[in-house]
């Protein structure tokens, strides 16, 4: 299965919310599915990348639309761009979870 991880990114501490996310995606991936890790993807791309919030968010839900199932890392309810995701998966009847 090809499992997208959602959750907050720029909202607090950036390098704590990059590093819940990618433990989330380590133990999806020792279960046996694919990751896509947007927080490890673009990790401090905001020093690298002038693309514009909406530029990342559309990028988001074009990967969503391709994943099996979204899984939400703890905390995620204070991220705008989480919320989005979760609904953008929602609206096409995509499996959302929450991480433990």
């Amino acid at each position: 299965m090809l499992v997208y991880v959602s959750g907050l990114y720029s909202k607090g501490d950036v390098d704590a919310n990059i590093e819940a996310a990618a433990n989330v995606a380590g133990q999806l991936w020792e279960m046996g599915h694919a990751v896509i890790c947007p927080h490890t993807n673009t990790a401090h791309f905001e020093k690298r990348c002038m693309a514009t919030y909406d530029q990342y968010i559309a990028g988001d839900l074009n990967m969503i639309d391709r994943c099996d199932a979204l899984v939400m890392v703890p905390g995620w309810g204070g991220s705008p761009g989480a919320n989005i995701e979760r609904q953008h998966a929602l609206d096409l009847g995509i499996p959302v979870y929450e991480a433990p």
